[in-house]
């Protein structure tokens, strides 16, 4: 496993979890400010990602094996707990680590993506039952090697392609168009316009910014990172306790008002399931990419939730494993 650090060792861990299709850079705003703030900050490749393994068998990139890595990573660290926060793909790494471990991870903050109930049926069938003849990004990802053979055609137009649609920047309506009103057996990109390098549109992502994802997806292709997906049934009948206790211990909430997880879901499940919850912030004008649209915002409401339920002192830590 790969992983970027800043910080005093012995500070409070605090491990920052990404999503698709990030890397342990999507966190580079907050590794400083969190260092800073009196936190050991911890951020890596998620399995699949970047210089982490990404192991060929798709059960790999399971629910249980991801919350096994932040257990052990943990442990390499030699971190009695940690705070967990986490991104999209990662959030639902980390409300679950949160729901299965809470005496090891006692502070929880998800972005974008909230805590909800066990689904009634395993994912693909429920989506395909509830949005019959659709596009889905999740049932495009089902069969291996339709995605890797379009996403690696070209690791550079995928990535501003993707970064581009779901970011705030993007005309209001290129998100409901592209995941409710695409029929069924179209590719990822196909609706999606082009629109160039991000110095031409973000003011968040800069072309050398830019240029460190291109980098690392022409070198590993995005086979680990959609294989996550192809997990999400195994997940449902492998951890059956998964959405079925609430989360008592303390929890933020931060997304951007235009982020697709927040624009098509709903907060009562979250503030139902998530009893420990301490507040809820939703960002104007921000996308998908939360901590890097708006990173100054997310930093503010991340330390002040942290410095007040689980503050910066030093802890006794456990020894590293041999």
């Amino acid at each position: 496993m790969h992983v970027a650090e800043a910080g005093d060792e012995h500070a409070p861990t605090v491990v920052l979890v990404h999503g698709f299709p990030e890397l342990a850079y999507s966190w580079r705003h907050q590794l400083p400010a969190l260092a800073a703030a009196g936190y050991h900050a911890v951020a890596p490749d998620v399995r699949g990602y970047g210089r982490t393994d990404a192991p060929r068998d798709i059960t790999g990139y399971s629910l249980r094996g991801n919350i096994a890595d932040l257990n052990g990573l943990l442990d390499a660290l030699g971190a009695r707990t940690a705070a967990l926060v986490g991104h999209d793909q990662g959030a639902g790494i980390t409300w679950a680590a949160a729901e299965l471990r809470p005496e090891r991870f006692p502070a929880v903050a998800g972005l974008g993506v909230g805590h909800g109930p066990r689904l009634p049926k395993p994912m693909t069938e429920y989506i395909r039952e509830n949005n019959p003849g659709r596009f889905n990004v999740v049932l495009y990802f089902q069969e291996p090697g339709v995605a890797e053979a379009e996403l690696d055609a070209d690791p550079d137009r995928t990535l501003r392609m993707t970064l581009y649609a779901l970011s705030g920047q993007a005309p209001y309506d290129l998100v409901p168009r592209w995941l409710t009103g695409t029929p069924e057996g179209a590719d990822f990109l196909d609706p999606l316009p082009d629109p160039g390098r991000p110095s031409r549109w973000s003011g968040w992502c800069t072309d050398a910014e830019f240029a460190c994802y291109v980098r690392e997806f022409r070198r590993t292709g995005f086979a680990g990172a959609v294989r996550r997906y192809r997990t999400f049934d195994h997940d449902w009948h492998d951890l059956p306790q998964v959405g079925t206790h609430k989360i008592h211990q303390p929890a933020l909430y931060v997304t951007g008002e235009l982020d697709s997880a927040y624009r098509f879901g709903a907060l009562g499940p979250l503030r139902e399931w998530v009893p420990g919850l301490r507040g809820v912030h939703v960002m104007p004008g921000v996308g998908h990419w939360t901590q890097q649209e708006s990173p100054d915002e997310v930093n503010a409401h991340l330390i002040d939730f942290l410095h007040a339920d689980y503050p910066p002192r030093r802890r006794t830590r456990r020894p590293a494993p041999d």
